[in-house]
């Protein structure tokens, strides 16, 4: 049986109506635990998303899967699936949708007239390298899209399967062309696997990272979230490990629980760590005022109050003595191009 990170579905607050079992011991049990992934294709009509938020570090994002088998239990991307009618639970972790057509659709908003040539990252919401990429490969084929266009491109993952795709970005990433951020939230095997059950171990992120950096490829850490009582104490150790490795870069965020991803949280907590979950839960609160989120732009992403405060003063601590966050890796959207667009002139 497939491992999920969510215990239960909770309700659609965008529904009227909600279905659930009433009464489990008269199911097969098959049936009961649904445990298998179902990749749903959606043929989209747009890719590539308008970055609102100023404290993202992004402009624009593509996300060519919604939903994540990864089942991290602390993903504030979980509420984006109440807006396809599923839930933010177990739905986010099964029901995977694949827009099919997302290199089609990138090709045609990198043609529009009006583009004035920006990193694009993936992905800002789910993760691109997830399970579902070996079957679909349309995050290979982004990239491929991309490097046609002379395109430059930042992605975030926590899967070595990135490493696939390591003909396209090396070229890439030696030209101004390619970033990588791999996530790393913990070294500790039984933490990853109870709180990324479908994620690859810290070992093989730790590969990823050499592997591109020793390529000339542009590779920094995201220690994302931090999660007081459970992985704060390990930010030496993560930073320290990826700076060997080769990176060049780091960032963190706070753990914040919004919206839906409070309930799975919360229920994940308190089953998997009983001992220390009140501990941890009263942190949390204590670092967003009182409550589990705060959505203001600025403080949301690293919270606030003495232990925000803490951690805040040991990431700046540590960047500096592992030689991280020394440069920005500088896009090269000098060299964009529109593949045929000389020959149409004539």
């Amino acid at each position: 049986m497939i491992q999920r990170g969510a215990g239960f579905n909770p309700e659609n607050r965008f529904l009227l109506h909600q279905q659930g079992i009433l009464h489990p011991e008269g199911i097969d049990e098959e049936i009961q635990t649904g445990s298998r992934t179902q990749y749903l294709e959606e043929h989209a009509k747009t890719i590539v998303n308008k970055v609102d938020s100023p404290d993202v570090g992004m402009e624009y994002s593509i996300n060519p899967y919604q939903g994540c088998a990864h089942g991290c239990a602390y993903c504030y991307a979980r509420n984006a699936h109440e807006y396809w009618g599923y839930s933010a639970g177990v739905d986010f972790e099964q029901k995977i949708i694949v827009k099919k057509n997302a290199p089609q659709l990138l090709e045609t908003f990198l043609n529009k007239p009006g583009w004035n040539c920006v990193p694009i990252s993936l992905s800002g919401n789910t993760d691109c390298y997830q399970p579902a990429e070996q079957q679909f490969r349309l995050t290979r084929q982004l990239i491929q899209v991309c490097q046609r266009y002379n395109q430059p491109v930042s992605i975030i993952t926590k899967n070595a399967r990135i490493l696939k795709d390591a003909d396209l970005l090396i070229p890439m990433g030696q030209t101004g062309l390619a970033a990588v951020m791999m996530t790393i939230t913990t070294l500790q095997e039984p933490l990853r696997r109870a709180m990324e059950p479908q994620t690859t171990t810290a070992v093989q992120r730790l590969r990823v990272i050499e592997s591109l950096s020793k390529e000339g490829v542009p590779v920094g850490v995201m220690m994302g979230p931090v999660i007081p009582g459970l992985n704060d104490h390990e930010m030496h150790d993560i930073l320290k490990a990826a700076s060997q490795a080769g990176a060049q870069f780091a960032s963190y965020t706070f753990v914040r629980l919004n919206g839906s991803v409070k309930l799975v949280f919360h229920e994940w907590l308190y089953r998997q760590f009983p001992d220390r979950a009140d501990k941890v839960w009263h942190q949390i609160e204590e670092g967003h005022g009182g409550k589990v989120n705060d959505s203001r732009f600025g403080t949301r992403m690293r919270g606030e109050g003495p232990i925000a405060g803490l951690i805040h003063q040991q990431f700046k601590k540590y960047t500096a003595l592992f030689n991280l966050n020394q440069q920005k890796w500088e896009a090269d959207c000098s060299r964009f191009t529109k593949p045929g667009q000389q020959l149409r002139l004539f």
